[in-house]
C-alpha cells in the first residue's frame, strides 16, 4: 500500500496527504565530502535520512503489521521492524510464513 493511501485509510485529511506526497517527490540531493559537493540529482522515493517525520510516517505505514502467531510479537523502532517469537519443536517453517 502506498503511503498516501495508508494515511487516508487512517483518517488524515486529503490536504495533509497531498502535502506529504509533495514533500517526498522531486527532492534535490547532493553529497558533500570535505570541501567537495557532488552535482545534484532529484529523488522521488524514500524518506530523507534525518527527517523528523520519517520515523512517524514509517510507524503509520506499518500500523497494520501484526504477528500471525500468538507466540510472536513485532517490535518497531524508527525505520526497523523485528519479529520476535519462540520456535518450539524445531518447527521454524511455521514462523517464516509471510502474507
Amino acid at each position: 500500500m502506498h503511503l498516501t493511501a495508508k494515511l487516508t485509510q487512517l483518517g488524515l485529511s486529503t490536504s495533509l496527504c497531498n502535502w506529504v506526497l509533495h514533500f517526498f517527490t522531486g527532492r534535490p540531493q547532493s553529497v558533500k565530502i570535505g570541501g567537495n559537493t557532488s552535482s545534484s540529482i532529484t529523488l522521488s522515493t524514500g524518506a530523507p535520512q534525518g527527517c523528523v517525520l520519517s520515523p512517524l510516517l514509517f510507524t503509520l505505514l506499518t500500523y497494520g503489521c501484526t504477528a500471525k502467531s500468538s507466540s510472536n510479537s513485532i517490535v518497531k523502532f524508527a525505520a526497523d521492524t523485528t519479529v520476535v517469537g519462540l520456535i518450539s519443536n524445531n518447527d521454524e517453517a511455521a514462523y517464516r510464513e509471510v502474507d
